[in-house]
């Protein structure tokens, strides 16, 4: 009656495990994201710049180059492979905790049984029997105890908990291959900044240069007056400051070059060396500036997409965490030698298995697993924002480069006029000294001026190609 009631109250407790993981069979409902726009900018395009491949967007042969030569030998680009490894890696692993485990044993130890237990009587009241032989007499006092084979465990995958956590390695490991392209694109876009932010600096160089050169002469000419008396010792200062803080202008124009060559050398890889580069800063990137569907972008754009799987695989974790709380069924089995005597051990009389199944759910530990499935919780819902995170991102980006674009066109062909008038200042108020109609000072700030003029020019210039290269990015170019 006792026993009947022992088996009634296990298969009990067990239905009431399993009722309560009733709710746990059903899957994890996805959160929802944010609706992405139908187009950028009233932008209705089908295709986009984010579809060229870089060899193509990239016009500069030197250009070319280095970006090839950053894509071989780039540390952070390394590493992002070898996380790729280590995600695979735990694919393995997933897929190996659904297989059984089998380890070969060779084991050996002994007990001394106490001479008043249920063991040390039957031991001691088994040597008197007449029906054993030499072989099958027990040492005694201390009983050897000598094992060799296999052991083997295996949980079956009833629930498909297993499965799930597989999937969840797998997604991870699509998410690796994303974070790589992520790590390209922005490797790409950053060594297209450098280069381009190089050749402006060569052209501020050179306009410095070319300012120093027509700034000696004047210092020159202002001397030969101030003999002449149609001069004095001020104009003599004030054309020699001039001079003196254009000369200190280009060496700061150097330092910043060195700077970013350096910089540039840690992309690619290798120690500080200088960098091969055009001679001028031209218009030899892509003419074409849209920015296509959202669509495209969603599933070009390499931190949306790895957002999205970072996404999935945290809905497959906490889907394998509510499955945690099902009964788990586990097989465990043993064959191989067993014997208390080593001469024995290998003795066809010594061949010993066992198999062994059973049902097991937890009871007492479930607030840890609780704990787990809430954490997990969490994470999944922070993985949500940080997707939506990225798909904004990803548009104030297109958005601000598109308008950047569109801004610094304007914005160059006024400052291309102001050049061209300033120039003309400059010349006017030469003439006009010769002449005695202008004093010193209006050509000193004449020539200030169209300095200021000309390097702001190229500054915008500069801008004009880094807004082209961030909306390439910003549209996931460059990874294939």
């Amino acid at each position: 009656m006792k026993t009947n009631k022992r088996i009634y109250s296990t298969l009990l407790a067990t239905a009431i495990v399993g009722l309560s993981g009733c709710k746990v069979m059903q899957p994890v409902k996805h959160a929802s994201s944010i609706k992405a726009p139908e187009t950028f900018e009233s932008q209705t395009d089908s295709t986009g710049i984010g579809a060229v491949r870089w060899k193509d967007f990239f016009k500069d042969p030197n250009l070319v180059a280095l970006i090839d030569t950053a894509l071989l030998n780039n540390p952070d680009l390394k590493m992002a492979v070898q996380r790729i490894e280590m995600a695979r890696a735990n694919i393995m692993i997933a897929k190996g905790a659904m297989l059984p485990s089998v380890n070969a044993e060779v084991s050996g130890g002994g007990r001394k049984f106490g001479d008043y237990t249920m063991d040390g009587v039957g031991n001691y009241d088994t040597n008197f029997s007449e029906n054993i032989d030499a072989n099958r007499r027990l040492p005694a006092p201390f009983m050897p105890d000598y094992f060799t084979g296999l052991r083997s465990s295996w949980e079956i995958d009833i629930w498909g908990k297993l499965k799930t956590q597989k999937k969840a390695a797998y997604t991870r490991f699509l998410a690796s291959e994303k974070g790589k392209h992520l790590v390209t694109t922005s490797l790409i876009a950053q060594v297209a900044r450098l280069y381009y932010e190089l050749l402006a600096m060569d052209a501020e160089l050179l306009i410095i240069q070319k300012n120093i050169t027509l700034q000696q002469s004047a210092v020159e000419n202002i001397k030969i007056q101030k003999e002449g008396g149609r001069a004095n010792e001020l104009g003599v200062r004030q054309f020699t400051a001039q001079l003196l803080n254009t000369q200190s202008l280009e060496i700061q124009i150097n330092q910043r070059i060195v700077e970013a060559e350096n910089t540039l050398n840690l992309l690619l890889g290798r120690f500080p060396q200088k960098i091969q580069r055009g001679v001028r800063l031209d218009d030899n990137l892509s003419e074409r500036v849209q920015a296509g569907i959202p669509s495209k972008m969603l599933t070009r754009r390499p931190d949306i997409q790895q957002a999205e799987l970072e996404l999935l695989a945290n809905h497959a974790d906490l889907q394998a965490a509510r499955l945690a709380f099902l009964p788990s069924l586990n097989i465990t089995a043993m064959l191989g030698f067993n014997a208390f005597k080593g001469s024995l051990l290998f003795n066809s009389g010594s061949i010993a298995y066992s198999a062994l199944g059973g049902l097991a759910a937890p009871i007492f530990n479930r607030k840890v697993l609780k704990a787990g499935q809430k954490r997990l919780e969490a994470a999944s819902i922070e993985s949500l924002y940080a997707y939506n995170k990225a798909i904004l991102t990803g548009f104030q980006e297109v958005s601000t480069s598109l308008k950047k674009i569109d801004n610094t066109k304007k914005l160059s062909d006024f400052k291309k006029q102001e050049v061209d008038v300033l120039q003309q200042a400059v010349a006017t108020s030469r003439d006009l000294f010769l002449t005695g109609y202008a004093t010193y000072l209006e050509i000193i700030m004449a020539q200030k001026s169209v300095l200021e003029a000309e390097l702001s020019l190229t500054e915008v210039q500069k801008d004009q190609h880094l807004a082209l290269i961030e909306l390439y990015r910003s549209l996931g170019g460059g990874w294939e």
